[in-house]
C-alpha cells in the first residue's frame, strides 16, 4: 500500500516510487548507521528514525513532492532515496539522494536523482526552474555526484539541522534539453 500520491517514474534500471509500510525497515536501518546516515543526521535509537521516516511520508501530505524510495528493477528491493526534499528551516528545494548499503557503486543515485529532477522540472510534473543539494563538506561523494550532475558550489550555510552545509546548484531546466 502506497503512503503518498508520489507518482511512480520509471528509469533505465530504477523506479522511483511512493514509500510503504515495507520500506520503513530499510530506511530505519539506514538511518541507524551512523557511519552511512551522516549526511541525513543519523540517530542512535529506533523511535527517532521511525519518526524521520514518518516525515518523509507528511513531507509528500504537506508539500506535493519528497523523497521517492528507489526500488532496483531486478531484485525489486528498496535501494535508496532520491527526490525534492524542503523541510522547515532548509533555503529552498533540493534535489537529495542516498543509497542503502549493498547497492553504492552501481550508479544508482545518479541514474535516481537524474529522474527526480527530469520530473521536478518537467512541466507536467512540478515545473520548477531551479534545484540545489545540499552536502556536508565532509561528504566528499556527493560532492561528485553534484557535479557529475552539472551541479556547482554555491556558498556554506548553517543548516539549522546539520550544522555546517554546503549549497550546490543544479543547471535549471534550459541548460539540460
Amino acid at each position: 500500500m502506497t503512503l503518498t500520491n508520489a507518482p511512480r517514474l520509471e528509469a533505465e534500471r530504477l523506479i522511483l516510487r511512493s514509500p510503504e509500510q515495507a520500506d520503513a525497515e530499510p530506511v530505519i536501518a539506514f538511518l541507524m548507521d551512523g557511519t552511512r546516515a551522516g549526511g541525513f543526521g543519523g540517530y542512535d535509537n529506533r523511535g527517532d528514525a521511525w519518526r524521520w521516516f514518518a516525515l518523509m511520508v507528511g513531507h509528500w501530505h504537506i508539500h506535493g513532492y519528497g523523497y521517492f524510495v528507489i526500488e532496483d528493477r531486478a531484485t525489486g528491493k528498496a535501494a535508496g532515496i532520491s527526490g525534492i526534499w524542503n523541510p522547515e528551516g532548509w533555503p529552498e528545494p533540493e534535489l537529495g539522494w542516498v543509497v542503502f548499503d549493498g547497492f553504492e557503486g552501481r550508479g544508482i543515485a545518479y541514474e535516481a536523482a537524474s529522474r527526480a529532477r527530469q520530473w521536478a522540472y518537467a512541466t507536467d510534473g512540478l515545473a520548477m526552474t531551479t534545484l540545489t543539494s545540499n552536502i556536508v563538506p565532509s561528504n566528499t561523494r556527493s560532492k561528485a555526484l553534484a557535479q557529475r550532475l552539472g551541479a556547482t558550489y554555491e556558498r556554506t550555510y548553517h543548516n539549522p539541522n546539520m550544522g555546517e552545509d554546503e549549497l550546490w546548484r543544479h543547471p535549471g531546466p534550459e541548460a539540460l534539453s
